[in-house]
């Protein structure tokens, strides 16, 4: 009998997770659907967008962190709604202040209004500041493999390249992409936008990523606390899937069945 290969934990900036699914807080019709969603969704890491959310910047406001508390998940202060490195690095150091020197976060820096892409230039411009702050940057960015290079060269503790634009839920349209960034750089490799169901996720996960992070695919679904569920268990098929290896794909049919040594 073949051996099983075993899985390894995710390791983002020296912490071990469990979960290889990462979530967003945004979206939900009210903080008790994003608790529930949180929970079914097994995920220890949370993003929180410091520009829309109330983490404590607003005290006479419901506040984000006690759907989500900091105890119970690592909170992940990203940068959404930047469109340039200055007020990216402004917003983590705002994060930084109110989660009482969390040095964890997201970039992204935005190009486009329409699509949400990356402005690429900016990120590394952001990217580069914030390391030598002490931030440790997980980082959106383009499926383009040499800008992942550079970003993990410049010591982002994980690159998160997009599937399809922010929030449209088309799924991996170009897992080539994926596979060579993946294929050539050591620190982890995150799906990051795009995902509109769970064979989306399990995609991604086949592809060899290290995990996914999503928020509309969850939120936006008709029941939140489901999908989420759905998705759990989406990572954790794709995961398996990845370690088992895949049969070859060939041309022409191959029988379940050998016919040799049949008797008619």
């Amino acid at each position: 009998m073949a051996d099983i290969q075993k899985d390894t934990p995710l390791v983002i900036a020296g912490k071990q997770y469990k979960s290889r699914l990462l979530v967003g807080s945004g979206k939900y019709k009210d903080l008790e659907e994003t608790r529930l969603a949180t929970e079914a969704s097994g995920a220890e890491i949370i993003t929180v967008a410091v520009r829309r959310s109330n983490i404590g910047q607003n005290p006479n406001e419901p506040n984000l962190l006690d759907a989500v508390p900091p105890d119970k998940y690592t909170i992940l202060p990203n940068t959404a709604g930047c469109y340039n490195a200055e007020d990216a690095v402004r917003t983590c150091k705002l994060a930084r202040e109110l989660l009482d020197g969390h040095d964890l976060v997201k970039l992204e820096v935005l190009g486009d209004e329409k699509t949400l892409f990356p402005d690429v230039r900016q990120t590394l411009i952001a990217a580069e500041e914030l390391i030598k702050d002490g931030f440790k940057v997980m980082v959106y960015t383009s499926d383009d493999l040499i800008i992942a290079k550079e970003l993990e060269a410049m010591g982002c503790v994980a690159v998160m390249p997009l599937a399809a634009p922010i929030g449209s839920g088309l799924g991996i349209r170009n897992p080539y992409n994926i596979r060579f960034i993946v294929d050539e750089l050591k620190v982890p490799v995150l799906v990051d936008a795009g995902v509109g169901t769970a064979s989306d996720a399990a995609v991604a996960m086949e592809l060899g990523c290290d995990g996914v992070l999503m928020n509309t695919a969850i939120a936006a679904a008709k029941d939140p606390v489901l999908m989420a569920s759905a998705m759990k268990k989406a990572i954790e098929a794709g995961r398996e899937a990845y370690l088992a290896g895949r049969m070859p794909r060939k041309q022409y049919a191959s029988a379940s069945s050998p016919i040799d040594g049949t008797f008619f």
